[in-house]
């Protein structure tokens, strides 16, 4: 029985990313102090951390009072319409199913954590302390670093990414190539509504001689 390439690769990018995102946070929880702790991966740039976000990215609607209900109302829309679009791809599609997959490990994640403890665990923080780009950020934007964030994150932008990328160059010539033809199946060009022959007209139409005079 052949594999269907859009199914496996969707539940694959879905339940993997759901695990890993779970699971790293259960051990940043469990190894690393809250706002204290810090582990240096790249010294300079990358480091994990312990940070609690009760908003959305870059901690946006923190002090929302109904902010849960919003998150778990857009949590459920964007399931909906993310296996709606699933369902409609080709099964051999590669592209748009795992980017659809890794959205929906990036929602599903996120919203695991604040459905159970009101607040997202964040433990990527990324930063540089180069003396003329550091400062230039701050003058800039107040900061020296990206907002913290967790691999439900990095799948939904990878998953966006991979999104935009298939409707700007892969979109537009797989819809080029499912436009119908002039050919039928056997290879023939259709007959037009007036060159169908009846009883009283034959399909073949005498030329006349042209050696033939005038009446």
């Amino acid at each position: 029985m052949a594999v269907n390439r859009r199914n496996v690769l969707f539940l694959l990018f879905s339940i993997v990313g759901i695990i890993a995102d779970q699971a790293s946070k259960q051990w940043i929880v469990a190894n690393v102090p809250l706002q204290t702790g810090e582990i240096k991966i790249i010294p300079g740039f990358l480091s994990i951390v312990h940070a609690q976000n009760p908003g959305a990215a870059f901690g946006m609607l923190g002090d929302f009072a109904y902010r849960h209900w919003l998150f778990l109302a857009f949590t459920i829309v964007a399931g909906i319409v993310i296996v709606d679009m699933f369902r409609k791809l080709p099964t051999d599609d590669w592209l748009m199913s795992s980017a659809l997959g890794l959205i929906m490990s990036g929602a599903v994640g996120n919203a695991i954590d604040r459905m159970r403890q009101q607040y997202v665990t964040d433990f990527i923080r990324v930063y540089t302390d180069h003396e003329g780009l550091a400062g230039w950020l701050r003058s800039t934007f107040g900061t020296n670093e990206w907002p913290s964030f967790n691999v439900a994150d990095a799948a939904l932008v990878v998953g966006v990414g991979l999104f935009i990328i298939h409707h700007l160059f892969f979109e537009e010539a797989e819809a080029g190539e499912a436009e119908p033809t002039d050919l039928v199946s056997g290879g023939e060009v259709p007959l037009d509504e007036d060159d169908i022959p009846t009883d009283k007209e034959p399909a073949v139409r005498p030329v006349p001689d042209a050696g033939a005079e005038a009446p």
